[in-house]
């Protein structure tokens, strides 16, 4: 696969992962964590902020890996 096309479609995949992480993230937010109390909200939204790292991470790397060599 060209290492242009491998880019965009990651990209693709990057973006569609943060905006469907994010309102997941929200909506379990917003209905388990409405009582709580600050630092519970300021615990998870810590947590989740940073966890949305290691699917895109998996995506990059697979984005980098230098395409194989074809021989004929």
């Amino acid at each position: 696969m060209p290492v242009r096309l491998k880019k965009l479609i990651g990209t693709v995949i990057i973006v569609a992962l943060v905006i469907v992480y994010a309102l997941v993230a929200t909506t379990i937010a917003t209905y388990r964590l409405a009582e709580s109390e600050w630092y519970v909200h300021l615990l998870y939204f810590l947590f989740t902020g940073v966890l949305w790292v290691v699917p895109a991470m998996f995506v990059i790397r697979w984005m980098e890996r230098p395409p194989k060599n074809k021989q004929a």
